[in-house]
């Protein structure tokens, strides 16, 4: 019963994103009109490219692909030109190695930008793609001008997410024989590894949101807030780790609003004494 319930689990998570919301009619993820691949770190990666203005860089979670960020995309390319990509070992990024890291990951997206002739972009990641976001602006300042991400953590383990959690992923490791789930699982389980001296080098305006019942603790959620010099911090009300499709209307609106207007970080503290 045990393993028929953590190998559900696993299932679950890892496709869970692609299923949320109804599906516009442009393929997403799969369209030949605005898709193509770029050979980059010795994979095919993939990304598809719509709208025109600010470059905003799309990046998904563990497990998903361009395909469920089609309702984010469908809002943003009215505003953006919005680059959406398959990480590798998702979605049409295929890679065959047996292991995955957020570093190369993150390389993999500094490199696509390099051969597409853009510095500082605006990004958004969901989850996983937060985490790249984090270790580009850490790894590559030239390369973001603003990042938000939605349920991003510092590190693995049971500091950063529910002990139940944190034990699923490690009973799934040690009980699958799937190659792509114990992929994205080790993902989970064993990484990233980003120090709070890390985040004290991130110089970009960043804005960190989190479900006020995300699967990351909020404490987990205030030290990276505390230790990035210049972030906001938003906890969407009644939501969960998949907030931003749960609640699309309020997560475009702060995002918006993020994007748009300049960065301010005002203080009550510094309103009533007049010190900083």
């Amino acid at each position: 019963m045990m393993r028929k319930t953590i190998l559900f689990f696993a299932l679950f998570f890892v496709a869970m994103l692609p299923s949320f919301g109804q599906s516009p009619a442009t393929p997403y993820g799969n369209n030949p009109e605005t898709g193509a691949f770029k050979k980059i770190n010795g994979i095919n990666l993939y990304y598809e490219t719509y709208g025109s203005g600010k470059p905003l860089v799309l990046l998904h979670g563990n497990g998903g692909s361009i395909k469920g960020a089609r309702n984010k995309i469908e809002y943003f390319k009215k505003y953006f030109q919005v680059i959406a990509i398959d990480n590798r070992g998702h979605g049409k990024s295929a890679d065959p190695s047996p292991h995955l890291t957020y570093m190369q990951m993150t390389e993999d997206v500094a490199a696509l930008l390099d051969s597409l002739h853009l510095d500082s972009v605006y990004v958004s990641g969901q989850s996983d793609g937060g985490i790249l976001g984090l270790l580009l602006a850490i790894n590559h300042p030239n390369k973001v001008s603003k990042v938000v991400t939605f349920g991003a953590n510092m590190f693995p383990g049971n500091k950063a997410i529910p002990d139940v959690i944190d034990k699923m992923i490690m009973d799934t490791l040690r009980l699958t024989k799937n190659f792509q789930t114990r992929r994205l699982f080790e993902l989970m389980g064993q990484q990233p590894d980003i120090t709070e001296k890390d985040l004290q080098k991130i110089t970009c305006p960043f804005l960190l949101i989190f479900g006020d019942r995300d699967v990351i603790r909020l404490e987990h959620a205030l030290t990276m807030f505390y230790n990035i010099k210049r972030s906001n911090l938003f906890i969407m009300p009644g939501a969960t780790h998949f907030g931003s499709i749960e609640k699309p209307e309020l997560f475009n609106a702060v995002v918006m609003d993020f994007f748009n207007k300049p960065f301010a970080m005002p203080s009550t503290v510094e309103m009533f004494t007049g010190k900083k």
